[in-house]
């Protein structure tokens, strides 16, 4: 109960309507197809969701709604993260209101944040809450980088009980182990390094993928659980090319992009964020054709 989450922990986008409202009724649509697609886990609120750019109003709209999409199928992991102790506990309580499984903690700051501060901050929402609390360390995006050291001090903290890493280091995944010995719950969320963070012994991975190959994805996971080493490198380089561009080119655009090329009306993205350029566009449908997720040949 500690640690909830295992497999693949699905990562929906925060889909908007031309209004520039949250679509409800598409946002219920792709997380009831994730969790019809086999995933382990719904997680809301997180890069791929643009959590940075919603109001309060509309976090707490969209947690809401995977919730009661989800109605217990799969665990849920809603992230809660704000600028400030009181804003992340604020989140924090309403998804343990609305009965998620856990959250998810990456800490925001302006000002660089010293390790005193960010123990501190984790301990504040912790003692807020009996909810268990993923730590999630991603420099790219929250523009502080938890060391391994700083880490193992979090899960020193009742309900700090996982940790999701994404710097792209596999290093730091041994070096957790090393510190906190083979028991912990860490899982990877970095798309480029699936393979390498399960042969790690990461106990799931967290991506946005399932919008698009979620079959490819569970694939990997169902390889690594039976030990077919083997199998596992076919079905991760087939699908390494996708994460790659995924990656390279913003979890919102790239996922949005692709489902309008899908055959899903996603609406527009929150400005300041752009859609994909014309030319990484066909760069991704080529990537589709080549995954027969879409028809047809090689596009010139």
């Amino acid at each position: 109960m500690n640690a909830p989450l295992k497999g693949i922990v699905a990562y929906p986008i925060t889909p908007f309507t031309t209004s520039g409202r949250v679509d409800e009724a598409l946002l219920g649509r792709i997380v009831d197809d994730m969790v019809k697609a086999g995933v382990h886990a719904i997680a809301p609120l997180g890069s791929t969701g643009v959590l940075p750019y919603l109001s309060d109003e509309e976090r707490e709209q969209v947690a809401e709604v995977v919730i009661q999409r989800v109605a217990g199928r799969v665990p849920t992991l809603v992230g809660v993260s704000s600028l400030t102790t009181e804003r992340t506990l604020h989140h924090a309580r309403h998804a343990e209101k609305l009965g998620a499984s856990a959250v998810m903690i990456i800490p925001m700051s302006y000002w660089k944040l010293s390790d005193a501060e960010i123990v501190g901050h984790f301990d504040a929402v912790a003692r807020g809450i009996s909810t268990p609390i993923a730590a999630y360390n991603n420099p790219a995006t929250g523009g502080l980088d938890l060391s391994p050291d700083v880490i193992s001090r979090l899960l020193e903290i009742p309900n700090v009980t996982m940790v999701k890493e994404s710097t792209g280091d596999v290093n730091r995944m041994h070096r957790l182990v090393q510190l906190c010995g083979e028991d912990v719950a860490f899982y990877n969320g970095s798309n480029p390094l699936a393979l390498a963070a399960f042969v790690a012994g990461a106990r799931g991975w967290c991506t946005a993928a399932p919008h698009i190959i979620p079959k490819l994805n569970l694939e990997l996971y169902e390889a690594i659980q039976r030990g077919d080493l083997a199998g596992a490198r076919r079905s991760f380089y087939r699908q390494l090319p996708l994460l790659r561009f995924i990656v390279a080119h913003g979890l919102p655009r790239a996922i949005t992009a692709a489902l309008e090329l899908m055959g899903t009306t996603v609406g527009p993205l929150r400005a300041p964020l752009r859609a994909l350029p014309p030319e990484h566009v066909a760069e991704l449908r080529q990537i589709l054709v080549e995954l027969e997720v879409l028809p047809g040949g090689r596009v010139s």
